[in-house]
């Protein structure tokens, strides 16, 4: 038997009782953020698996919780202050509860604007084509508001389109099942509903052209994350937390796409994990695109018109919805 003197025990001692400390104190030092997102298959849930399977948020201080919504719940619950930070902030949504009185910020961007209109129906061969027709679409979303200003512009009366408006989950299943003459679809549902059907037919609908006409450039902030003004007023160092959390979230699933796509299309087939990484490592349609709000503050300006011009909101939202505090 090896003896085993008192000092040995002591330090030993000392040692557990500084690592139990230590243990809480670290756990403690996770500042928790629960953020409303949009359910998958969404942009905004887009990064959310890759931020917890990688622990990137606690990596950087955080613990968060995403809960997901559907579109109307979603800018529910937002707007009322029930969840003072959300991670499916598209930018009509932020102006739009700025004109209704509530005081939000649009914190920084993660993903550019891209859209479509796809269909079965081998008679409609152009926006206009819609006319008469029905669309499946979810009407809450900014996606669907800029289809509608695009069409505009195309010279479709949007009026004349019946809508069935349906939550973002479900607008694959109605392309699937052909249940309605097109649907109004984005990323990365598109890429799944491809994968499943390679022989639906996308509508063009001029976005390069028409949006260098109507606003002099060719980018078009989307969808991020935004916050209440008095939540990022108060916590300016978690806003620049949260921003190093979605920035190393954006890196690593840019790097590894392979890798990225089975948590971005949990329990999908093989194909469509291909397809996901695919769109990834494209990033055409992705447009996955970081960037605090305040260096594209223009370029959300010019989407805010785009608003006002389909009869979104009837003022143009106050500069104040651009959050302005540099983010490190």
């Amino acid at each position: 038997m090896i003896p085993i003197r008192l000092n040995d025990l002591s330090r030993a001692a000392a040692v557990l009782i500084a690592i139990a400390i230590a243990a809480p104190c670290q756990a403690q030092s996770l500042e928790k953020i629960s953020i409303v997102i949009f359910s998958a298959p969404s942009l905004g849930a887009f990064m959310p698996p890759v931020i917890k399977a990688r622990k990137l948020d606690q990596a950087n201080g955080l613990d968060i919780t995403f809960q997901e919504r559907t579109p109307d719940a979603y800018t529910a619950q937002f707007n009322s202050g029930e969840f003072k930070v959300g991670g499916s902030a598209s930018l009509l949504t932020v102006g739009l509860a700025d004109s209704r009185g509530v005081k939000v910020k649009y914190l920084f961007n993660l993903f550019d604007f891209w859209g479509a209109v796809v269909t079965s129906r081998p008679e409609i061969k152009t926006l206009k084509d819609l006319e008469g027709k029905q669309l499946a679409g979810a009407r809450a979303t900014t996606n669907y508001v800029m289809f509608e200003f695009f069409a505009k512009k195309l010279g479709v009366d949007v009026s004349k389109i019946q809508v069935v408006n349906t939550a973002t989950p479900g607008l694959v299943g109605y392309a699937l099942a052909n249940r309605a003459d097109a649907v109004q679809i984005w990323e990365p549902a598109y890429t799944l509903l491809l994968a499943k059907k390679p022989d639906m037919r996308t509508l063009d609908m001029g976005i390069e052209t028409t949006w260098k006409a109507f606003a002099g450039g060719s980018r078009i902030p989307y969808l991020g994350v935004g916050a209440h003004s008095d939540w990022a007023e108060q916590n300016p160092a978690l806003v620049a937390k949260l921003y190093a959390t979605y920035k190393a979230a954006a890196e690593w699933i840019a790097k590894n796409p392979d890798e990225a796509a089975p948590l971005l299309a949990p329990g999908a087939s093989a194909e469509d994990v291909k397809s996901m990484a695919a769109l990834i490592r494209s990033n055409e349609r992705l447009a996955m695109s970081l960037v605090p709000a305040n260096d594209v503050r223009k370029e959300i300006e010019a989407v805010y018109k785009a608003g006002i011009d389909v009869g979104y909101f009837p003022a143009m939202p106050s500069s104040e919805t651009v959050y302005g505090k540099p983010i490190p």
